[in-house]
Protein backbone atom coordinates (compact mmCIF):
# COMPACT_ATOMS: atom_id res chain seq x y z
CA UNK A 1 0.00 0.00 0.00
CA UNK A 2 3.07 2.41 1.07
CA UNK A 3 4.51 1.74 -2.36
CA UNK A 4 1.23 2.41 -4.28
CA UNK A 5 0.48 5.52 -2.25
CA UNK A 6 4.03 7.01 -2.80
CA UNK A 7 3.08 6.05 -7.05
CA UNK A 8 0.21 8.09 -6.61
CA UNK A 9 1.61 11.25 -4.86
CA UNK A 10 4.01 11.53 -7.70
CA UNK A 11 1.64 11.14 -10.19
CA UNK A 12 0.16 14.31 -8.63
CA UNK A 13 3.39 16.39 -8.68
CA UNK A 14 3.93 15.71 -12.51
CA UNK A 15 0.40 15.31 -13.59
CA UNK A 16 0.24 18.36 -16.20
CA UNK A 17 -3.05 20.31 -16.35
CA UNK A 18 -4.97 19.58 -19.19
CA UNK A 19 -4.22 21.57 -22.07
CA UNK A 20 -6.52 22.05 -25.45
CA UNK A 21 -6.09 24.96 -28.32
CA UNK A 22 -7.53 28.13 -27.85
CA UNK A 23 -7.41 29.64 -30.84
CA UNK A 24 -10.63 31.43 -31.67
CA UNK A 25 -11.43 32.87 -34.89
CA UNK A 26 -13.76 35.73 -34.67
CA UNK A 27 -16.04 37.68 -37.06
CA UNK A 28 -17.83 41.17 -37.08
CA UNK A 29 -17.68 44.71 -36.17
CA UNK A 30 -16.90 47.24 -33.31
CA UNK A 31 -17.96 50.92 -34.08
CA UNK A 32 -17.51 53.96 -31.37
CA UNK A 33 -17.91 57.46 -31.17
CA UNK A 34 -15.32 58.16 -27.87
CA UNK A 35 -14.70 61.39 -26.07
CA UNK A 36 -11.54 61.14 -24.50
CA UNK A 37 -9.84 63.09 -21.82
CA UNK A 38 -6.68 63.06 -20.12
CA UNK A 39 -5.47 65.16 -16.99
CA UNK A 40 -2.37 65.81 -15.30
CA UNK A 41 -1.77 67.50 -12.27
CA UNK A 42 1.81 68.06 -11.52
CA UNK A 43 3.04 69.78 -7.85
CA UNK A 44 6.22 70.98 -8.43
CA UNK A 45 8.64 71.52 -5.77
CA UNK A 46 11.38 74.27 -4.19
CA UNK A 47 14.66 74.59 -6.34
CA UNK A 48 13.02 73.57 -9.69
CA UNK A 49 14.46 76.24 -12.45
CA UNK A 50 12.86 75.01 -15.38
CA UNK A 51 9.92 72.56 -16.19
CA UNK A 52 9.10 71.00 -19.66
CA UNK A 53 6.29 68.59 -20.20
CA UNK A 54 5.98 67.56 -23.43
CA UNK A 55 2.84 65.83 -25.33
CA UNK A 56 1.94 63.44 -28.21
CA UNK A 57 -1.09 64.34 -30.41
CA UNK A 58 -2.64 60.80 -31.63
CA UNK A 59 -2.96 60.93 -35.25
CA UNK A 60 -5.88 59.44 -37.63
CA UNK A 61 -4.91 55.92 -38.79
CA UNK A 62 -6.06 52.99 -41.16
CA UNK A 63 -5.00 49.56 -41.23
CA UNK A 64 -7.37 46.19 -42.62
CA UNK A 65 -8.68 45.57 -38.93
CA UNK A 66 -8.16 48.81 -37.19
CA UNK A 67 -8.84 52.24 -37.64
CA UNK A 68 -9.50 55.41 -35.63
CA UNK A 69 -9.85 59.15 -36.98
CA UNK A 70 -8.78 61.96 -34.69
CA UNK A 71 -11.02 65.26 -34.14
CA UNK A 72 -11.22 68.07 -31.95
CA UNK A 73 -8.40 68.03 -30.31
CA UNK A 74 -7.95 70.15 -27.04
CA UNK A 75 -4.72 70.73 -25.40
CA UNK A 76 -4.79 73.35 -21.99
CA UNK A 77 -1.86 74.74 -19.84
CA UNK A 78 -2.68 76.36 -16.84
CA UNK A 79 -0.86 78.03 -15.77
CA UNK A 80 0.29 79.21 -19.26
CA UNK A 81 4.06 78.01 -20.49
CA UNK A 82 5.99 80.91 -21.04
CA UNK A 83 7.37 78.49 -24.07
CA UNK A 84 5.23 76.25 -26.61
CA UNK A 85 6.60 74.53 -29.64
CA UNK A 86 5.01 71.66 -31.78
CA UNK A 87 7.49 69.40 -34.02
CA UNK A 88 7.25 66.41 -35.78
CA UNK A 89 9.79 63.79 -34.91
CA UNK A 90 11.40 61.00 -37.67
CA UNK A 91 8.96 58.68 -37.18
CA UNK A 92 5.83 61.17 -37.72
CA UNK A 93 4.67 61.67 -33.83
CA UNK A 94 3.42 65.34 -33.40
CA UNK A 95 4.71 66.37 -30.20
CA UNK A 96 3.99 69.87 -28.54
CA UNK A 97 6.07 70.88 -25.73
CA UNK A 98 5.31 73.18 -23.31
CA UNK A 99 8.25 75.00 -21.23
CA UNK A 100 7.87 77.12 -17.64
CA UNK A 101 11.36 78.67 -17.05
CA UNK A 102 9.76 80.58 -14.10
CA UNK A 103 8.45 77.28 -12.22
CA UNK A 104 5.23 77.53 -11.02
CA UNK A 105 4.04 75.87 -7.55
CA UNK A 106 1.41 73.68 -9.65
CA UNK A 107 0.42 72.84 -13.18
CA UNK A 108 -2.86 71.62 -14.41
CA UNK A 109 -2.99 70.22 -18.12
CA UNK A 110 -6.14 68.79 -19.88
CA UNK A 111 -5.98 66.91 -23.43
CA UNK A 112 -9.04 65.62 -25.06
CA UNK A 113 -10.31 65.02 -28.56
CA UNK A 114 -12.91 63.43 -30.25
CA UNK A 115 -12.01 60.17 -31.79
CA UNK A 116 -14.47 57.45 -34.34
CA UNK A 117 -12.91 54.16 -33.85
CA UNK A 118 -13.73 51.02 -35.69
CA UNK A 119 -12.62 47.21 -35.55
CA UNK A 120 -13.35 44.98 -38.96
CA UNK A 121 -12.71 41.75 -38.56
CA UNK A 122 -14.18 40.04 -42.12
CA UNK A 123 -11.64 37.78 -43.79
CA UNK A 124 -8.31 39.09 -44.13
CA UNK A 125 -5.91 37.61 -47.32
CA UNK A 126 -2.68 38.28 -47.72
CA UNK A 127 -0.47 36.29 -50.39
CA UNK A 128 3.10 38.42 -48.49
CA UNK A 129 5.52 35.43 -48.71
CA UNK A 130 8.48 34.57 -46.26
CA UNK A 131 11.04 35.40 -46.08
CA UNK A 132 9.54 38.56 -47.51
CA UNK A 133 10.94 40.07 -50.21
CA UNK A 134 13.05 43.58 -50.89
CA UNK A 135 10.86 46.05 -49.29
CA UNK A 136 11.37 50.40 -49.00
CA UNK A 137 14.63 51.40 -47.04
CA UNK A 138 12.77 53.29 -44.80
CA UNK A 139 11.14 50.42 -43.62
CA UNK A 140 14.64 49.30 -41.97
CA UNK A 141 14.56 51.52 -38.60
CA UNK A 142 11.87 48.89 -37.96
CA UNK A 143 14.31 45.84 -38.30
CA UNK A 144 17.41 47.05 -36.13
CA UNK A 145 18.23 45.90 -32.72
CA UNK A 146 17.90 48.40 -30.25
CA UNK A 147 18.52 48.29 -26.33
CA UNK A 148 15.61 46.83 -25.77
CA UNK A 149 14.90 44.90 -28.45
CA UNK A 150 17.75 42.21 -28.81
CA UNK A 151 17.39 41.28 -32.26
CA UNK A 152 21.05 40.12 -32.82
CA UNK A 153 21.16 38.05 -29.40
CA UNK A 154 21.73 34.29 -30.16
CA UNK A 155 18.85 33.20 -28.14
CA UNK A 156 16.48 35.36 -29.83
CA UNK A 157 17.75 34.67 -33.21
CA UNK A 158 17.88 30.74 -32.68
CA UNK A 159 14.40 30.50 -31.21
CA UNK A 160 13.15 32.75 -34.32
CA UNK A 161 14.73 31.03 -37.05
CA UNK A 162 13.44 27.66 -35.56
CA UNK A 163 10.05 28.49 -34.86
CA UNK A 164 9.65 30.02 -38.71
CA UNK A 165 11.64 27.04 -40.26
CA UNK A 166 8.87 25.74 -42.35
CA UNK A 167 6.91 29.60 -42.53
CA UNK A 168 5.79 30.14 -46.65
CA UNK A 169 3.99 33.14 -45.59
CA UNK A 170 4.18 35.89 -43.21
CA UNK A 171 1.18 35.09 -41.70
CA UNK A 172 2.80 31.62 -40.98
CA UNK A 173 5.79 33.07 -39.36
CA UNK A 174 4.12 35.96 -37.83
CA UNK A 175 1.52 33.26 -35.71
CA UNK A 176 4.69 30.66 -35.53
CA UNK A 177 6.18 33.53 -33.33
CA UNK A 178 2.98 35.39 -31.74
CA UNK A 179 1.85 31.74 -30.30
CA UNK A 180 4.88 31.06 -28.50
CA UNK A 181 4.91 34.44 -26.75
CA UNK A 182 1.49 33.98 -25.80
CA UNK A 183 2.30 30.61 -24.18
CA UNK A 184 5.22 31.33 -23.16
CA UNK A 185 5.61 34.71 -21.24
CA UNK A 186 3.44 34.97 -18.14
CA UNK A 187 1.86 38.70 -17.33
CA UNK A 188 3.22 40.07 -14.58
CA UNK A 189 3.64 44.28 -13.45
CA UNK A 190 5.98 45.64 -12.53
CA UNK A 191 8.44 43.22 -14.02
CA UNK A 192 12.65 43.62 -12.97
CA UNK A 193 13.39 45.00 -16.63
CA UNK A 194 11.42 45.70 -19.69
CA UNK A 195 13.46 44.31 -22.78
CA UNK A 196 13.30 41.61 -25.18
CA UNK A 197 15.79 39.11 -23.35
CA UNK A 198 14.22 39.53 -20.11
CA UNK A 199 10.87 38.48 -20.76
CA UNK A 200 12.92 35.23 -22.58
CA UNK A 201 15.00 34.34 -20.15
CA UNK A 202 12.57 35.01 -17.08
CA UNK A 203 9.48 33.92 -19.00
CA UNK A 204 7.23 37.06 -17.48
CA UNK A 205 6.82 40.63 -18.43
CA UNK A 206 4.36 43.43 -18.41
CA UNK A 207 3.40 44.86 -21.95
CA UNK A 208 6.52 46.39 -22.85
CA UNK A 209 8.37 42.96 -22.58
CA UNK A 210 5.28 41.38 -24.75
CA UNK A 211 6.04 43.83 -27.47
CA UNK A 212 9.57 43.82 -26.99
CA UNK A 213 10.45 39.99 -27.39
CA UNK A 214 7.82 39.85 -30.16
CA UNK A 215 9.33 42.82 -32.03
CA UNK A 216 13.55 40.94 -31.18
CA UNK A 217 11.96 37.78 -32.58
CA UNK A 218 10.21 39.22 -35.84
CA UNK A 219 13.16 41.61 -37.06
CA UNK A 220 15.74 38.47 -36.28
CA UNK A 221 13.44 37.24 -39.49
CA UNK A 222 13.48 39.92 -41.40
CA UNK A 223 9.95 41.46 -40.71
CA UNK A 224 9.89 44.92 -39.99
CA UNK A 225 7.86 45.95 -36.56
CA UNK A 226 7.41 49.17 -34.91
CA UNK A 227 6.69 49.45 -31.35
CA UNK A 228 3.25 51.56 -30.98
CA UNK A 229 2.29 53.23 -27.20
CA UNK A 230 -1.32 54.38 -26.58
CA UNK A 231 -4.07 53.88 -23.96
CA UNK A 232 -7.02 50.98 -23.23
CA UNK A 233 -10.09 51.83 -22.16
CA UNK A 234 -12.08 49.69 -19.38
CA UNK A 235 -15.09 49.68 -21.71
CA UNK A 236 -15.99 45.57 -21.86
CA UNK A 237 -17.30 43.79 -25.10
CA UNK A 238 -18.88 40.47 -25.81
CA UNK A 239 -18.13 37.79 -28.01
CA UNK A 240 -21.17 35.19 -28.50
CA UNK A 241 -19.50 31.49 -28.87
CA UNK A 242 -20.39 28.04 -29.06
CA UNK A 243 -20.42 27.92 -25.17
CA UNK A 244 -22.28 31.26 -24.41
CA UNK A 245 -20.26 34.44 -23.57
CA UNK A 246 -16.73 35.27 -23.68
CA UNK A 247 -16.54 38.74 -22.42
CA UNK A 248 -13.09 40.97 -22.83
CA UNK A 249 -11.94 43.58 -20.52
CA UNK A 250 -8.37 45.71 -20.24
CA UNK A 251 -7.52 47.99 -17.26
CA UNK A 252 -7.74 51.86 -18.12
CA UNK A 253 -4.18 53.15 -18.66
CA UNK A 254 -1.23 52.98 -20.87
CA UNK A 255 -0.28 50.32 -23.01
CA UNK A 256 2.50 49.00 -25.47
CA UNK A 257 1.20 46.55 -28.49
CA UNK A 258 2.86 46.36 -32.38
CA UNK A 259 2.37 46.89 -35.74
CA UNK A 260 3.49 44.82 -38.42
CA UNK A 261 4.54 45.48 -41.89
CA UNK A 262 2.74 43.00 -44.80
CA UNK A 263 3.74 43.95 -48.39
CA UNK A 264 0.29 43.81 -49.45
CA UNK A 265 -1.42 44.72 -46.08
CA UNK A 266 0.76 47.71 -44.89
CA UNK A 267 1.16 48.07 -41.45
CA UNK A 268 -1.59 45.54 -39.35
CA UNK A 269 -1.74 45.98 -35.67
CA UNK A 270 -1.03 42.88 -33.18
CA UNK A 271 -1.28 42.69 -29.09
CA UNK A 272 0.78 39.99 -28.57
CA UNK A 273 -0.12 40.18 -24.58
CA UNK A 274 -4.22 40.11 -25.60
CA UNK A 275 -5.17 38.76 -28.85
CA UNK A 276 -3.64 38.28 -32.43
CA UNK A 277 -4.50 40.15 -35.50
CA UNK A 278 -6.43 42.82 -34.27
CA UNK A 279 -6.43 45.56 -31.80
CA UNK A 280 -9.96 46.26 -30.17
CA UNK A 281 -11.56 49.88 -30.83
CA UNK A 282 -10.99 50.01 -27.11
CA UNK A 283 -7.40 50.97 -28.01
CA UNK A 284 -5.87 54.75 -28.63
CA UNK A 285 -3.11 54.72 -31.06
CA UNK A 286 -0.65 57.76 -29.83
CA UNK A 287 2.93 57.23 -30.56
CA UNK A 288 5.16 54.55 -32.63
CA UNK A 289 9.16 54.17 -32.72
CA UNK A 290 11.47 51.88 -32.33
CA UNK A 291 10.94 50.53 -28.79
CA UNK A 292 9.49 51.84 -25.71
CA UNK A 293 12.60 53.89 -24.82
CA UNK A 294 12.24 55.97 -27.72
CA UNK A 295 8.08 56.07 -27.61
CA UNK A 296 8.75 58.33 -24.87
CA UNK A 297 7.17 61.78 -25.12
CA UNK A 298 3.57 61.79 -24.81
CA UNK A 299 3.20 62.56 -20.89
CA UNK A 300 7.06 63.37 -20.25
CA UNK A 301 7.91 65.58 -17.29
CA UNK A 302 11.70 67.05 -17.26
CA UNK A 303 13.21 69.47 -15.70
CA UNK A 304 16.47 71.16 -14.09
CA UNK A 305 16.79 72.25 -10.22
CA UNK A 306 19.77 73.55 -8.18
CA UNK A 307 22.08 71.29 -6.55
CA UNK A 308 20.99 71.36 -3.65
CA UNK A 309 17.44 71.06 -3.91
CA UNK A 310 15.59 68.39 -2.39
CA UNK A 311 12.64 65.87 -2.89
CA UNK A 312 11.07 65.74 -6.38
CA UNK A 313 7.72 66.40 -8.10
CA UNK A 314 4.40 64.44 -8.31
CA UNK A 315 2.42 64.02 -10.80
CA UNK A 316 -1.20 62.63 -10.75
CA UNK A 317 -2.81 61.05 -14.31
CA UNK A 318 -6.50 60.07 -14.89
CA UNK A 319 -7.71 58.93 -18.14
CA UNK A 320 -11.49 59.84 -18.91
CA UNK A 321 -13.19 57.96 -21.72
CA UNK A 322 -16.84 58.29 -22.43
CA UNK A 323 -18.40 55.91 -25.31
CA UNK A 324 -20.94 58.61 -27.07
CA UNK A 325 -22.00 55.49 -29.34
CA UNK A 326 -21.40 52.21 -28.98
CA UNK A 327 -21.74 49.10 -31.86
CA UNK A 328 -20.91 45.93 -31.29
CA UNK A 329 -21.30 42.46 -33.08
CA UNK A 330 -18.97 39.58 -32.70
CA UNK A 331 -18.82 36.17 -33.10
CA UNK A 332 -16.55 33.56 -32.43
CA UNK A 333 -15.41 29.89 -33.78
CA UNK A 334 -12.81 27.60 -31.51
CA UNK A 335 -10.23 25.94 -33.39
CA UNK A 336 -8.74 22.74 -33.13
CA UNK A 337 -5.10 24.08 -33.66
CA UNK A 338 -3.35 27.16 -32.03
CA UNK A 339 -1.57 27.53 -28.45
CA UNK A 340 -3.05 26.62 -25.15
CA UNK A 341 -3.71 29.90 -23.97
CA UNK A 342 -6.36 32.93 -26.31
CA UNK A 343 -6.03 33.84 -29.48
CA UNK A 344 -7.99 35.49 -31.03
CA UNK A 345 -7.57 36.35 -34.86
CA UNK A 346 -10.08 36.92 -37.90
CA UNK A 347 -10.15 34.46 -40.17
CA UNK A 348 -6.91 34.70 -42.36
CA UNK A 349 -6.16 33.27 -45.87
CA UNK A 350 -2.61 32.37 -45.93
CA UNK A 351 -0.69 29.66 -46.00
CA UNK A 352 -0.04 28.52 -42.58
CA UNK A 353 0.97 25.34 -40.27
CA UNK A 354 -1.80 24.72 -38.02
CA UNK A 355 -0.45 25.16 -34.58
CA UNK A 356 -1.02 21.70 -32.37
CA UNK A 357 -1.63 21.10 -28.46
CA UNK A 358 -2.44 17.45 -27.46
CA UNK A 359 -4.61 17.07 -24.71
CA UNK A 360 -2.95 15.80 -21.38
CA UNK A 361 -4.92 13.58 -19.16
CA UNK A 362 -6.68 14.84 -15.78
CA UNK A 363 -4.65 13.29 -12.47
CA UNK A 364 -5.25 10.17 -11.57
CA UNK A 365 -8.29 9.37 -8.84
CA UNK A 366 -6.85 8.56 -5.26
CA UNK A 367 -8.82 5.10 -3.63
CA UNK A 368 -10.93 6.14 -0.62
CA UNK A 369 -8.55 3.77 1.52
CA UNK A 370 -5.38 5.83 0.57
CA UNK A 371 -7.09 8.91 1.65
CA UNK A 372 -7.58 7.78 4.87
CA UNK A 373 -4.31 7.31 5.62
CA UNK A 374 -2.97 10.76 4.42
CA UNK A 375 -1.19 13.19 6.63
CA UNK A 376 -1.13 16.59 6.27
CA UNK A 377 1.84 18.14 7.75
CA UNK A 378 3.05 20.08 4.65
CA UNK A 379 2.79 24.05 4.77
CA UNK A 380 1.51 24.85 1.04
CA UNK A 381 0.95 27.96 -0.75
CA UNK A 382 -1.06 28.27 -3.92
CA UNK A 383 -2.49 30.46 -6.73
CA UNK A 384 -2.03 33.48 -8.91
CA UNK A 385 -0.13 35.50 -6.45
CA UNK A 386 1.76 38.33 -8.32
CA UNK A 387 0.22 41.76 -8.05
CA UNK A 388 1.38 44.82 -6.98
CA UNK A 389 0.45 45.21 -3.60
CA UNK A 390 -0.37 48.39 -1.64
CA UNK A 391 -0.03 50.12 -4.53
CA UNK A 392 -1.39 53.75 -4.94
CA UNK A 393 -2.47 53.79 -8.61
CA UNK A 394 -3.07 57.52 -8.44
CA UNK A 395 0.73 58.09 -8.02
CA UNK A 396 2.51 55.62 -9.93
CA UNK A 397 6.08 57.49 -11.68
CA UNK A 398 9.75 57.09 -10.41
CA UNK A 399 12.01 60.19 -11.00
CA UNK A 400 14.86 59.51 -12.91
CA UNK A 401 17.89 60.98 -13.06
CA UNK A 402 18.89 62.43 -17.27
CA UNK A 403 21.87 64.16 -16.28
CA UNK A 404 23.70 66.60 -13.81
CA UNK A 405 20.62 68.09 -11.81
CA UNK A 406 18.68 66.89 -14.55
CA UNK A 407 15.76 64.54 -14.10
CA UNK A 408 12.91 63.14 -16.04
CA UNK A 409 9.31 61.39 -15.23
CA UNK A 410 8.08 59.14 -18.04
CA UNK A 411 4.91 57.58 -18.49
CA UNK A 412 4.37 53.55 -17.21
CA UNK A 413 2.59 51.31 -18.06
CA UNK A 414 1.49 50.05 -14.10
CA UNK A 415 -2.44 49.73 -14.81
CA UNK A 416 -5.18 48.90 -12.31
CA UNK A 417 -6.90 45.81 -13.42
CA UNK A 418 -9.12 45.35 -11.34
CA UNK A 419 -13.42 43.99 -11.25
CA UNK A 420 -16.20 45.54 -8.86
CA UNK A 421 -16.97 42.34 -7.51
CA UNK A 422 -19.98 42.98 -5.10
CA UNK A 423 -22.49 44.55 -7.62
CA UNK A 424 -25.85 43.46 -6.71
CA UNK A 425 -26.70 41.76 -10.41
CA UNK A 426 -23.12 39.83 -10.92
CA UNK A 427 -21.30 37.26 -9.49
CA UNK A 428 -17.87 35.65 -9.91
CA UNK A 429 -16.20 32.66 -9.50
CA UNK A 430 -12.21 31.80 -9.98
CA UNK A 431 -11.74 28.45 -10.47
CA UNK A 432 -8.49 26.69 -9.02
CA UNK A 433 -6.76 23.46 -10.05
CA UNK A 434 -5.13 21.33 -7.04
CA UNK A 435 -2.56 19.06 -8.20
CA UNK A 436 -1.79 17.55 -4.49
CA UNK A 437 -3.88 16.86 -1.67
CA UNK A 438 -4.85 19.67 0.60
CA UNK A 439 -6.58 20.27 4.42
CA UNK A 440 -7.32 23.97 3.59
CA UNK A 441 -7.04 26.66 6.08
CA UNK A 442 -7.10 29.93 4.87
CA UNK A 443 -8.24 31.22 0.90
CA UNK A 444 -6.91 35.22 -0.06
CA UNK A 445 -8.04 37.40 -2.73
CA UNK A 446 -6.50 40.56 -3.84
CA UNK A 447 -9.42 43.30 -2.59
CA UNK A 448 -9.01 47.04 -2.58
CA UNK A 449 -11.99 48.51 -0.03
CA UNK A 450 -13.79 51.69 -1.49
CA UNK A 451 -16.20 51.66 1.06
CA UNK A 452 -19.94 50.81 2.02
CA UNK A 453 -20.68 48.45 4.86
CA UNK A 454 -21.48 44.87 4.99
CA UNK A 455 -20.04 41.44 5.69
CA UNK A 456 -18.04 38.99 3.29
CA UNK A 457 -17.24 35.37 2.55
CA UNK A 458 -15.91 32.84 0.30
CA UNK A 459 -18.18 29.63 -1.15
CA UNK A 460 -16.05 27.12 -2.30
CA UNK A 461 -17.71 25.22 -5.62
CA UNK A 462 -16.52 21.36 -7.22
CA UNK A 463 -16.36 21.99 -10.45
CA UNK A 464 -19.11 20.42 -12.87
CA UNK A 465 -17.83 21.00 -16.83
CA UNK A 466 -15.53 23.58 -16.28
CA UNK A 467 -18.57 25.85 -14.51
CA UNK A 468 -19.25 26.08 -10.27
CA UNK A 469 -21.51 22.82 -9.49
CA UNK A 470 -21.68 21.72 -5.97
CA UNK A 471 -21.32 23.64 -2.97
CA UNK A 472 -18.28 22.30 -0.56
CA UNK A 473 -17.50 24.83 1.55
CA UNK A 474 -17.90 27.97 3.11
CA UNK A 475 -15.36 30.57 5.00
CA UNK A 476 -16.37 32.71 8.31
CA UNK A 477 -17.84 35.88 6.95
CA UNK A 478 -15.43 39.23 7.42
CA UNK A 479 -17.05 42.44 8.46
CA UNK A 480 -16.02 45.38 5.70
CA UNK A 481 -14.44 47.05 8.12
CA UNK A 482 -11.96 45.05 8.97
CA UNK A 483 -10.76 46.05 5.67
CA UNK A 484 -8.41 48.76 4.85
CA UNK A 485 -9.65 52.21 3.34
CA UNK A 486 -5.89 53.24 2.17
CA UNK A 487 -5.01 52.81 -1.33
CA UNK A 488 -4.18 49.84 -3.46
CA UNK A 489 -4.87 45.73 -2.86
CA UNK A 490 -3.52 43.32 -0.70
CA UNK A 491 -4.75 39.97 0.53
CA UNK A 492 -7.74 39.09 3.02
CA UNK A 493 -7.67 35.94 4.11
CA UNK A 494 -11.33 34.02 4.53
CA UNK A 495 -10.88 31.46 7.29
CA UNK A 496 -12.00 27.52 6.78
CA UNK A 497 -10.33 26.26 9.53
CA UNK A 498 -13.24 25.20 11.65
CA UNK A 499 -14.54 23.26 8.47
CA UNK A 500 -12.00 20.63 8.42
CA UNK A 501 -12.19 21.09 4.26
CA UNK A 502 -10.38 18.38 2.63
CA UNK A 503 -10.03 19.32 -1.39
CA UNK A 504 -8.40 16.02 -3.16
CA UNK A 505 -6.59 17.07 -6.48
CA UNK A 506 -9.17 18.40 -8.83
CA UNK A 507 -10.79 21.26 -10.32
CA UNK A 508 -12.80 23.80 -7.75
CA UNK A 509 -14.59 27.04 -7.83
CA UNK A 510 -14.28 30.00 -5.30
CA UNK A 511 -16.65 32.46 -5.53
CA UNK A 512 -16.54 35.64 -3.39
CA UNK A 513 -20.09 36.25 -1.29
CA UNK A 514 -21.72 39.37 -0.13
CA UNK A 515 -24.43 41.25 2.18
CA UNK A 516 -25.16 44.84 2.52
CA UNK A 517 -23.74 47.20 0.30
CA UNK A 518 -19.97 46.93 0.50
CA UNK A 519 -17.71 48.55 -2.27
CA UNK A 520 -14.83 45.52 -3.29
CA UNK A 521 -12.45 45.51 -6.12
CA UNK A 522 -10.92 42.25 -6.57
CA UNK A 523 -7.76 42.74 -8.80
CA UNK A 524 -6.86 40.28 -11.78
CA UNK A 525 -3.82 39.09 -14.28
CA UNK A 526 -4.02 39.71 -17.92
CA UNK A 527 -4.60 36.36 -19.46
CA UNK A 528 -4.21 33.07 -17.64
CA UNK A 529 -1.21 32.76 -15.82
CA UNK A 530 -2.42 29.77 -13.50
CA UNK A 531 -5.49 28.28 -14.37
CA UNK A 532 -7.36 27.02 -18.29
CA UNK A 533 -8.63 29.47 -20.12
CA UNK A 534 -11.98 29.33 -18.84
CA UNK A 535 -11.09 29.52 -15.73
CA UNK A 536 -12.73 32.60 -14.83
CA UNK A 537 -16.56 32.80 -14.65
CA UNK A 538 -19.74 34.89 -13.80
CA UNK A 539 -23.57 34.96 -14.13
CA UNK A 540 -26.41 37.02 -13.21
CA UNK A 541 -27.73 36.26 -9.98
CA UNK A 542 -30.68 35.15 -11.16
CA UNK A 543 -29.34 32.62 -13.26
CA UNK A 544 -28.19 29.41 -12.34
CA UNK A 545 -25.75 28.98 -15.75
CA UNK A 546 -22.27 30.35 -15.14
CA UNK A 547 -22.08 30.75 -19.15
CA UNK A 548 -20.10 34.10 -19.02
CA UNK A 549 -16.21 33.80 -19.34
CA UNK A 550 -13.87 36.46 -18.50
CA UNK A 551 -10.15 36.88 -20.60
CA UNK A 552 -8.35 37.42 -17.21
CA UNK A 553 -7.92 35.83 -14.08
CA UNK A 554 -8.34 36.88 -10.82
CA UNK A 555 -5.35 36.90 -8.21
CA UNK A 556 -6.14 34.42 -5.32
CA UNK A 557 -4.18 32.00 -2.83
CA UNK A 558 -4.85 29.01 -1.46
CA UNK A 559 -3.13 28.01 1.99
CA UNK A 560 -3.53 25.20 3.71
CA UNK A 561 -1.04 22.00 4.74
CA UNK A 562 -0.66 19.00 2.05
CA UNK A 563 1.20 15.31 2.56
CA UNK A 564 4.86 15.14 2.00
Amino acid sequence: MKKIFCLIIALFLVAPIPAVAENITVQGNMGSFIHYELREQITTMDGMRKLDLSFVIPQSFQSPTYQQSIKDVALIFSPDPQEKKKNTDRRGNEIVTATWAKVPKAVDVRLSFNASSQTKLDTIHTEAPFPLEKFDDRLAYYLKATELVQTNHPQIRDLAVRLTIDARTEFDAVQQIISWVVDHIQYVTPPVRYDALYALEAGKGNCQNYSHLSSAMLRAVGIPVRIVNGVTLNQSYDITWQNGVLTLKMGQGRHSWIEVWFPDLDWVPFDPQNTQLFVSNRFVRIEIGTDNQETKNDGLLRWTQTQDATGSPSLQETIHADFIKDNVKITGNRQTYGPKNFLLSPDVKAHFKQIEVKPTPPPPVIPEKVKKELVYDTPFVFGNLQFPEDVDFAFPRKTTASGKNQFEMTKNFLVETAEYVTTNVTQYAQIVILRKPLQLKKVGLALHNFGGEGWLWINIYQDHNGKPGEPLYTSDMVALDELSLKPGYRWQDFDFGRDNAVLMPGAYWIALGFTGSPIVNWFYTYGKPVGPTYGTRYKNVFQENWSGALNYEFNYRVVGLTVK
